[in-house]
């Protein structure tokens, strides 16, 4: 088959060589001419995901036509904060005539919309499949193996999902709850920065398990508000990738919560970074949707003070552990 992903980023890249090791038709689109232009040179993805091979299959290119042009697959990838102006240098070259899958995780800073929402509204399409789950592009690029969630309200889009992506080292399971799914990769990317703030205050592991059971239970709540299913945060795209983002040497989250909880600056470890942290961003939205919605969310509230108000560590700490004590 002919794919497109939009978004030469890692999990974008990753997904690109997964595909092309299937033998698809691969093709690559990258915001910048000159990197696109390197990585044909060098066929390597230095910035996004080093040390890792690009097959001599694989097309690059900067022009979105060329990019999609005959793809019966288009793959979203691009970050969450850029998405919406991405997905409208593509109006009119995607199509509902083409499978639409979103790789991105995250909520939409200005509409606070999931990317299926954005994507469906920009490009006028009836629907697109929501791909998320314990999956980091480091791993994946390298063939390591593991599962992963195609969520669609349109069931047959799902399952050609699950087809095209699954192999020996890539399993896809199918859900009809692309809310509960989407929702999950947005807020596990926020749990992640406090779990990483654990970790840089030399905290221990009580205190990791307890803010990931803690976290999971104020994604539930929060899923139920938005109108998902709670039980999906149960499977792949909840308990899953809440685990590995929380504790994974790959995790960006992680490291700026870390890098958070040993006293740096949020504007000092944002600036040194190469790569996005999606929770930072959603860490904003996630807050303001909870308060619009009346979702207890405290986990979710400190890291949104830690990255927005220069709250201090210590400081939510006792926070954390003075609130009123309740039933669990």
């Amino acid at each position: 088959m002919k794919i497109a992903v939009i978004g030469d980023g890692g999990w974008g890249t990753a997904n690109a060589i997964l595909l092309c090791g299937y033998g698809h038709d691969v093709t690559v689109w990258g915001a910048f001419p000159d990197y696109i232009e390197e990585q044909r040179r060098t066929r390597r993805n230095e910035k996004f995901l080093k040390g890792v091979v690009l097959p001599d299959a694989l097309k690059l290119t900067a022009d979105r036509a060329e990019a999609v042009k005959g793809a019966e697959i288009v793959v979203l990838a691009p970050p969450s904060k850029f998405f919406a102006s991405v997905m409208e240098g593509f109006k009119g070259l995607i199509t509902d005539d083409q499978l639409v899958v979103s790789l991105t995780k995250g909520l939409c800073e200005a509409s606070n919309k999931r990317m299926t929402e954005l994507a469906k509204e920009i490009l006028g399409l009836k629907s697109v499949v929501a791909l998320a789950g314990p999956t980091h592009a480091e791993e994946v690029s390298r063939g390591i193996p593991t599962t992963i969630v195609a969520a669609c309200e349109d069931e047959e889009k799902a399952k050609k999902v699950q087809r095209v992506w699954s192999g020996p080292l890539f399993r896809v399971y199918t859900s009809p709850d692309p809310v509960g799914v989407e929702i999950g990769g947005a807020v596990k990317n926020v749990i992640a920065i406090a779990v990483g703030c654990s970790d840089g205050m030399g905290f221990g592991d009580n205190t990791r398990a307890a803010l990931i059971t803690r976290g999971l239970a104020e994604m539930k709540r929060f899923v139920l508000a938005y109108g998902g299913k709670p039980e999906t945060l149960s499977g792949l795209a909840g308990i899953g990738d809440l685990i590995v983002t929380c504790t994974s040497v790959h995790s960006r989250n992680h490291s700026v919560g870390e890098r958070l909880g040993k006293g740096e600056k949020i504007k000092d470890i944002l600036g040194s970074m190469q790569m996005v942290a999606e929770g930072v961003w959603n860490s904003k939205v996630v807050h303001d949707l909870a308060a619009k919605l009346g979702v207890e969310m405290p986990i979710c509230d400190l890291v949104y003070a830690l990255c927005y108000e220069d709250f201090d560590a210590k400081k939510a700490v006792e926070s954390m552990m003075n609130r009123e004590l309740k039933s669990e």
